[in-house]
């Protein structure tokens, strides 16, 4: 945002220096990201002096070309040659001498210099007002009243001021700052000045001569809107100061009415549009939605088709100008209008957010609307506005003002506890100051007791609408640097062994990376498409798109957008992990869940000399999930079938009675919705319950042992129900001490087994920590493990 230093001082009276207000702003809040001297005119009409020409001739060699002699208020005259056809003896001109560099309207900047044309010497140039920037004319070279002062400055007879422009970074939630006057209530806040708004006491209306009713059809979408009729206008050249003020700001002048509404919105932050009256036809505004699919045809000449959301301004055969966004060819201010009608309303920022959004114009409209204006600045801008374009462009007020305010906007009432704001800002700042910053914020105090304020906000600060909101607001006109900082730091060392949960997560994420996987970020909205029961799906009112109508309730179909976008772009071998959060309603509950989800897809070992390629597999994540698993410690959990319609096929591992993770190959449903053509496998681990096992681990440092440890394999024939699990189980029922570990390492089903039977290759570890294993106590382990094997499944041991 571009915020002028003589315009702010419109507002305020102070003689701070440019670069002190610079650190007022940031100080503030509003950071100051640049400070610039800038002239209004490019270049600031720097070597440009005022002349006389005491003589004019025929070039003896060009038939359009004159020979001048022009006094500079050296004492030594010009020979300069002139083209233009208005020139003569007796004028008082603008003159650009050897050296100095010339700021055209359009065109890169030239230097001038000492030069022949048509073999007469030229030692200057003689200006038309195009190009020393000025203006638009190029009939021929300006000529000045014959009072001015030969060899004065000509930026001094233009009464040119340098000024100073701010460029802020805006941040969303200060849409009242987004204007001068918004700006210029923080300084004087600071400061403790009082804020000068522009006096429109001056306004009436001269007549009754319009005839143009206003109708608001949607007053949702539209709860204020104001307007009037003014009459007999000349649309011409803005005035010299008015093109100033805009070209410090960077805004191009397009003639005085529409430069004016443009005046008024960075000057006030209320956006305001100007229609030709006479193309209203009905002399009727109508405030309404149109049909889905009308044609319109906006200010830049695009035919658009309208969505039935979208608020228009129409007449009484069609639309005019989108609302709050952009106006319509048909009905825009041009060189021929006599009469106009001005609006100013307050439009509802979520309808002109998905507008603007819809069709992709962002303006200076749009903008403050998208963010939040102040509906209590309507009328005041629409009187200043009025009595401004009456100044510039004539004519006479010719209507009351009309308002449409059914439902006025309350100030947002917050109760603010002196102890609270002590507490947050960590500094007792007097109860006195509190008040007085309050108050400077435009804040009214309704009630004071000895414990707080009872407070009004304005309804402009739509970001201020708690106490922590308001003591936020105090701390930054206090100033942050006034906190002092302690010298010494105390702080106790955490001797617990629970981690917590950014530990976790980071202990998390060094397996992976380290594993070859990149972490993901993704939108917790998604599209209803993906909603596993639309009933559960977190809905949200006001969507600013079909995609982003619900909150996820997996973590699924984020990651396989994500393999979806870089497949796309030829990046097919992908490793994702990501953590983020899923949304339900249970029971008319809303209910937030933690998640953790990793996605394997494409080639998981590249080909190279010795190796061809292996495509990922559903063993490649199951060994991710038990490299995770084992990592947190967590024991004792049950392995099943997956139930889960995400996936064709894969296991859960379920502990305390709650699935720790699912994980498997994705469902072809699945990737079809995210239009996903390779298989992909997936983990959803429940983070929420892993940060509550993690929290549970008694971590015991013991001694490395000294002793080795002995591994024994069986291999037994099994009925096919048997599982994996129930062996393990068994096996620890058998061995409690001397059993550290059981892995399965062979599975076969065959028609060389009887039927339905399986064979089973099982591998046991076994250590003693206080002494060597002897192979009697090795021998012994395993008939006991052979026996309950047989007994509790039907195990038949093979040799």
């Amino acid at each position: 945002m571009k915020i002028s230093y003589n315009w702010l001082k419109q507002f305020i009276q102070t003689d701070k220096t440019p670069e002190e207000i610079s650190i007022i702003l940031t100080g503030t809040g509003l950071e100051v990201e640049s400070l610039e001297k800038v002239q209004a005119i490019p270049g600031g009409l720097e070597g440009l002096v005022i002349g006389y020409v005491k003589e004019r001739s025929q070039h003896p060699n060009a038939d359009r070309l004159s020979i001048t002699k022009v006094d500079v208020g050296t004492g030594e005259d010009l020979q300069i040659v002139c083209g233009a056809p208005n020139v003569a003896a007796g004028q008082t001109v603008v003159v650009a001498t050897v050296g100095t560099t010339v700021y055209p309207l359009s065109g890169e900047p030239f230097k001038i210099n000492k030069s022949k044309i048509r073999g007469e010497e030229s030692m200057g140039m003689i200006c038309a007002e195009d190009e020393i920037g000025l203006g638009e004319s190029h009939d021929g070279i300006m000529v000045l009243d014959s009072n001015a002062q030969i060899g004065s400055l000509a930026k001094d007879y233009f009464k040119l001021n340098d000024d100073y422009l701010y460029e802020i970074g805006l941040t969303p939630n200060r849409a009242d700052a987004a204007s001068h006057l918004g700006t210029a209530r923080d300084i004087a806040a600071f400061l403790k000045l009082a804020i000068s708004k522009p006096d429109v006491s001056a306004f009436k209306v001269d007549n009754h001569d319009s005839k143009i009713e206003v109708v608001v059809e949607n007053e949702a979408a539209a709860p204020r809107y104001s307007g009037l009729s003014i009459s007999g206008i000349e649309v011409k050249d803005s005035p010299k100061w008015l093109k100033e003020k805009l070209a410090v700001i960077g805004i191009r002048s397009i003639n005085n009415v529409v430069d004016i509404t443009n005046y008024v919105l960075h000057g006030l932050g209320q956006p305001l549009h100007a229609f030709d009256a006479d193309a209203i036809t009905g002399n009727k505004v109508i405030v309404k939605n149109c049909a889905e699919g009308t044609i319109f045809k906006t200010l830049d000449g695009v035919e658009r088709k309208l969505h039935a959301d979208d608020l228009m301004i129409c007449n009484t055969t069609g639309p005019m100008c989108i609302a709050g966004v952009f106006g319509g060819e048909a009905s825009g201010v041009t060189e021929t209008t006599k009469n106009i009608f001005l609006e100013s309303a307050y439009f509802n920022a979520v309808s002109v957010r998905k507008t603007s959004k819809r069709f992709g114009l962002k303006t200076d409209a749009s903008f403050r609307f998208e963010r939040g204006t102040d509906p209590d600045m309507t009328v005041f801008a629409l009187k200043y506005a009025a009595l401004l374009i009456k100044e510039v462009a004539g004519g006479s007020i010719s209507s009351e003002i009309y308002d449409n305010y059914p439902a006025p906007v309350s100030p947002f009432a917050v109760e603010l506890s002196y102890a609270n704001v002590d507490r947050l800002i960590g500094k007792a700042i007097g109860h006195d100051t509190i008040k007085s910053i309050v108050t400077a914020l435009d804040i009214e105090v309704v009630n004071e007791t000895a414990e707080g304020l009872s407070l009004k906000v304005p309804p402009y600060r739509v970001d201020v609408t708690r106490d922590v909101d308001v003591i936020e607001e105090i701390l930054r006109i206090y100033g942050y640097n006034n906190i002092e900082i302690p010298t010494q730091i105390r702080a106790s060392l955490n001797t617990s062994n629970r981690p917590d949960k950014d530990t976790v997560q980071n202990s998390i994420s060094d397996v992976l990376s380290a594993n070859g996987f990149n972490e993901i970020l993704s939108n917790s909205l998604t599209k209803s498409v993906y909603a596993e029961s639309i009933d559960e799906a977190v809905k949200i009112l006001n969507p600013l798109s079909s995609d982003l109508d619900i909150m996820r309730q997996s973590m699924l179909y984020s990651g396989l957008e994500a393999i979806a976008y870089n497949q796309n772009r030829k990046a097919a071998n992908l490793k994702f992990y990501e953590f983020g959060k899923v949304y339900n309603v249970r029971e008319d509950k809303y209910v937030e869940s933690q998640k953790f989800s990793v996605f394997i897809t494409g080639v998981n070992a590249g080909e190279n000399w010795n190796a061809k390629s292996k495509p990922s597999s559903f063993y490649n994540l199951k060994a991710v999930v038990d490299t995770l698993v084992d990592r947190l410690s967590i024991k004792d959990y049950i392995v099943e079938d997956s139930a889960s319609a995400d996936f064709a096929y894969g296991l859960q591992y379920i502990k305390n009675g709650k699935i720790l993770v699912s994980f498997g190959a994705v469902a072809k449903t699945a990737l079809k919705k995210a239009d996903v053509d390779k298989e992909v496998f997936y983990a959803d681990f429940n983070f929420d319950l892993v940060l509550n096992l993690v929290k549970k681990n008694k971590i015991v440092y013991q001694e490395i042992s000294k002793f080795p440890a002995v591994n024994r394999d069986l291999s037994m024939l099994i009925d096919k129900n048997v599982t994996f699990q129930q062996l393990k189980q068994i096996a620890q029922k058998t061995e409690r001490k001397l059993l550290k570990d059981v892995n399965v390492f062979d599975v076969y089903e065959g028609d060389k087994l009887p039927a339905g039977k399986k064979s089973y290759a099982l591998s046991f570890v076994l250590q003693d920590e206080a002494n060597t294993l002897t192979d009697k106590a090795i021998d012994g382990i395993m008939q006991k493990l052979i026996f309950n094997f047989g007994k509790e499944v039907g195990a038949e041991i093979r040799k």
